[in-house]
């Protein structure tokens, strides 16, 4: 009811403005509402519009202008950054903008929805069970978008689904995101960058922990029972080190032994390009090292728990680009063995049309025609 509420006391900003102010022509607004902190496809949006259109005015919103703690900034939103959105020729978001049903914007206005996320995995969107009131805010948001990007014409049927738009305005132009993955330099900087911050990587393999958060704090504290971080450094051995990165759910009150905590490292592409071998488990991080042509390891202890809950696209163990295990010790022995090159290459193959750092380009040329 407090959300709805909000909702509709920023509609009301909104549509004032945009009853009131014209258009304002080249002016882009780039709405994040996912923490990614523009480091995904927005923010890969973002850098190559300041670097090819120097003539657009870029304006910003994100979850921080949201927060209780400041007033100012949360008065802001709703009565300049309303404006500035009812006014922008060009929209681009990285996730779903629940009071985006109620807002009337401009005839001219391309929105243009980038999603958070490459391919599919565990089914999002309209595709999952939500309470009615959500279902419908959502369905209405995204009623107001223009297009859709993914990062195949393979997942191109699905998001058209997940979305509730035409397959015409889906727009299979790759993951802008990847670019970074692939462009020239970036592998060098990160692991520069990484072995400053964490010397004792030097010389070894890095194995990274990224587990997605459950939707229960019973759920997030059984995440780190099953993975005892001070065992599994014994399993592996000298060779590998070991980084964990949780969702701050999972990551409360929570002791890391033995291995590099990197929670707080924003980044995670650049943690991609610096671990060697990345677990697990329903989290979309797997995108990235299957695209680099990186072993994953799938832990899934809870799998027809989670199966039961939220559900894949596709059968789990078959699809994933990796080899499933279900306890610790073999979690350690499938970090040492060899990568699954034919299954990683089928399902990068699926879910990535564009291996050339130029998928950003791409979506900026097909929007701002």
């Amino acid at each position: 009811m407090m959300k709805g509420f909000f909702y509709g006391i920023y509609a009301l900003f909104f549509n004032i403005s945009a009853a009131l102010f014209p258009l304002k022509k080249n002016r882009v607004c780039f709405l994040s509402m996912h923490n990614e902190g523009f480091c995904d496809s927005l923010g890969s949006v973002c850098d190559c519009l300041r670097e090819k259109r120097s003539d657009m005015q870029t304006v910003y919103i994100t979850r921080e202008d949201l927060s209780l703690k400041n007033p100012l900034r949360l008065l802001s939103f709703f009565l300049i950054k309303s404006r500035l959105l009812a006014t922008s020729e060009y929209i681009f978001l990285n996730d779903n903008f629940l009071p985006m049903g109620k807002l009337n914007f401009k005839k001219d206005a391309v929105i243009t929805q980038l999603w958070h996320a490459e391919g599919v995995f565990k089914k999002f969107g309209l595709d999952i069970t939500q309470p009615d009131e959500v279902r419908k805010a959502e369905a209405a948001a995204n009623g107001k978008l223009t297009y859709v990007v993914c990062s195949s014409e393979g997942v191109r049927d699905i998001y058209a689904g997940a979305f509730g738009v035409k397959k015409q305005q889906v727009l299979p132009l790759g993951a802008p995101r990847c670019d970074f993955l692939i462009k020239q330099g970036n592998a060098e900087k990160a692991r520069e960058e990484l072995l400053q911050l964490y010397p004792q990587c030097r010389g070894k393999r890095v194995v990274l922990y990224a587990p997605t958060f459950r939707d229960t704090k019973e759920g997030n504290l059984e995440i780190m029972r099953h993975f005892d971080t001070k065992k599994f450094t014994a399993l592996s051995g000298d060779e590998y080190v070991l980084m964990v990165k949780l969702h701050p759910q999972v990551h409360e009150g929570v002791k890391i032994e033995n291995a590099i905590d990197v929670t707080d490292f924003d980044d995670v592409r650049k943690l991609a390009l610096f671990c060697d071998v990345l677990i697990t488990d329903y989290s979309s991080i797997c995108m990235d090292f299957a695209f680099l042509d990186k072993k994953t390891v799938f832990f899934a202890y809870d799998l027809e728990e989670y199966t039961a809950k939220r559900d894949f696209y596709f059968p789990y163990e078959g699809y994933v680009p990796g080899k499933t295990v279900f306890t610790l010790e073999d979690c350690a022995e499938a970090v040492k063995e060899e990568t699954d090159r034919e299954k990683n290459e089928k399902f990068k193959g699926f879910n990535f049309s564009f291996f050339d750092a130029k998928s950003s380009e791409r979506v900026i040329e097909a929007v701002m025609k």
